[in-house]
C-alpha cells in the first residue's frame, strides 16, 4: 500500500513538472492573471463555475480573492456560481441543468469581467452554455481543462489545458493553478508585484 501511495505522489509531481516545464501553458497562465488584472483595475469582477470537484475549485478560488490569500487587504470581487442553491435548484428544474450557470451568467456578469470555467474534460455542456453567454456579454472567457482541451479550450480566449488526462491529477493542477493566479493578483493589486 505504501508503494501504491507514493505512486501517486509521484504522477502528481509528473503532473506538476510538465506544467513547470511547458512554456506556452506559462505564458497563458501569465495572460489569464493579467487579464483578472486589468478587469480589477476597471472595477470588474471574476465569475466561476465547474461541476463536482471542479464546483469545489471554483468555490475555493473565489474564496482566496474575496478573503485573503497571502496577506490582509481589501476584498478582490469573486463570485462562484456553484453556491447558490436556490438558484441551482430552481434554474435546474425551471430550465434544465444544462442552464445553471449560464443563466446566472446572463444575470450577473457584465462587460469586462472575467469567467473561468472549470472542467478535467471541456466538455461540461453547463460550462459551454455559459461560454456562450460570455461571448455574447464580452465577457472574458478562461478555460480551466484538462485532457485535450474539449469544447470548451476551443471555445474560450485562453485555454488552461493541463497535460494529463487522470482526473484527479487535473483537478490537483487546477488548483495549483488557481492559487498561482489568487498570488499574482493579490501581489500585483495590494502588494509589491511579482516582477516580470
Amino acid at each position: 500500500m505504501k508503494n501504491y501511495i507514493k505512486e501517486q505522489v509521484k504522477q502528481s509531481f509528473l503532473t506538476k513538472q510538465a506544467i513547470y516545464e511547458n512554456e506556452a501553458l506559462l505564458d497563458t497562465i501569465v495572460e489569464v492573471a493579467k487579464a483578472c488584472i486589468k478587469a480589477y483595475k476597471k472595477g470588474k469582477k471574476t465569475i466561476l463555475a465547474g461541476n463536482g470537484g471542479s464546483a469545489a475549485d471554483a468555490q475555493h478560488i473565489a474564496a482566496e480573492l474575496v478573503g485573503r490569500y497571502g496577506f490582509d487587504r481589501p476584498s478582490i470581487p469573486s463570485l462562484a456560481l456553484t453556491t447558490d442553491t436556490s438558484n441551482l435548484t430552481a434554474i435546474g428544474n425551471d430550465y434544465g441543468y444544462d442552464q445553471v450557470f449560464s443563466r446566472q451568467l446572463e444575470g450577473m456578469g457584465q462587460e469586462g469581467d472575467v469567467f473561468f470555467g472549470i472542467s478535467t474534460s471541456g466538455n461540461s455542456q453547463n460550462v459551454i452554455n455559459a461560454f456562450e453567454v460570455a461571448k455574447k456579454k464580452n465577457i472574458t472567457t478562461v478555460a480551466l481543462v484538462g485532457r485535450d482541451g474539449g469544447v470548451m479550450a476551443k471555445m474560450a480566449d485562453f485555454a488552461v489545458v493541463v497535460p494529463s488526462d487522470a482526473t484527479p491529477r487535473i483537478q490537483e493542477s487546477h488548483i495549483l493553478i488557481g492559487h498561482i493566479i489568487c498570488d499574482i493578483i493579490e501581489k500585483e493589486l495590494f502588494g509589491e508585484g511579482v516582477g516580470a
